[in-house]
């Protein structure tokens, strides 16, 4: 990792992440209803579906079931990666 992430918490640093992957998949969600249809929409607005199934554990008196689905696009990523930047040369 980066000299200047050393020093901050791994949660900030997760925390940050996620926050700019979900913001730039939001910004996503709102150009693929301005956006109209054509080559740009289909390679900036494909998406990538990741999934962990349910994974149930049942202890008789009562049954927890844990799921993990993530849903990827280029302008999610850019997110991701703007977020990263921003918290590298953020102070």
């Amino acid at each position: 990792m980066d000299k200047s992430l050393r020093n901050r918490s791994l949660i900030l640093v997760i925390g940050v992440l996620i926050l700019g992957a979900m913001l730039g998949s939001l910004l996503g969600e709102v150009l693929k209803m301005a956006i109209p249809d054509g080559v740009v929409k289909e390679v900036f607005l494909r998406s990538i579906n990741l999934q962990l199934g349910p994974g149930v554990l049942d202890l008789l008196m009562f049954s927890v079931t844990l799921g993990f689905s993530m849903t990827l696009n280029l302008i999610g990523i850019l997110g991701l990666i703007a977020a990263y930047y921003i918290l590298r040369f953020w102070r």
